[in-house]
């Protein structure tokens, strides 16, 4: 089971919510003591977001979001992924994380490494949602192929975070329950849980030989 069908009377980690402007900053370099300095603050209010913020972190007017987007059309291309798409949430053996044509044209050296690294997040900072009757449909456009289709699988990316100020955020209770659409089963919220602790708790290979 992907979600709860009964929601907790709290915000928790992973729940889908509406309601919220997301906003960020754009500019072309860091700025010096140059007076001529161009910025543009992006602002959207997307139909539905998920809370990134820890249950127990849930306080001082403020929470943590990213915005439900549509999916790739690269994850069309990938059987094991159509099978269920919400397997790109989990590990996978490395001869998954590829269509078996593109795993089989692999250098055999390259082959050999990943299979030596074992199981592996196929895209390390995307989380599938589950369809849901709550998600809007859109059109999957599978460039040079004539069946094209439709869905309301939705995804999150953990590059795609946003901090959004809230008065009424006081705690998981004390909060405004009714922005709150869905509620993640705890399987999936703790599968969220490693993949976002993996995403950021990656080791990058300079530092390897220092470990």
């Amino acid at each position: 089971m992907f979600y709860e069908d009964n929601h907790d009377n709290a915000l928790r980690f992973g729940d889908v919510v509406n309601g919220y402007v997301l906003s960020n900053s754009h500019i072309e370099k860091p700025f010096s003591t140059s007076n001529n300095f161009k910025y543009n603050i992006n602002i959207e209010m997307p139909s539905l977001s998920v809370i990134l913020t820890p249950c127990c972190s849930i306080e001082e007017n403020n929470i943590v979001l990213s915005p439900l987007i549509e999916l790739r059309s690269s994850f069309f291309s990938n059987p094991y992924f159509i099978e269920d798409l919400t397997n790109i949430n989990r590990r996978m053996p490395p001869e998954k994380t590829l269509p078996p044509e593109v795993w089989e044209n692999l250098p055999g050296m390259e082959k050999q490494k990943r299979l030596l690294e074992g199981e592996t997040y196929s895209v390390p900072n995307l989380f599938v949602y589950e369809s849901n009757a709550l998600f809007p449909k859109y059109t999957i456009n599978r460039k040079g192929k004539n069946n094209n289709i439709e869905t309301n699988v939705h995804m999150i990316d953990f590059k795609n975070i946003y901090k959004v100020d809230c008065d009424k955020i006081i705690t998981p209770q004390n909060s405004p329950l009714y922005s709150k659409c869905l509620q993640l089963s705890i399987k999936t919220r703790s599968e969220l849980r490693d993949k976002l602790s993996s995403f950021y708790r990656r080791v990058p290979k300079e530092d390897l030989c220092d470990l």
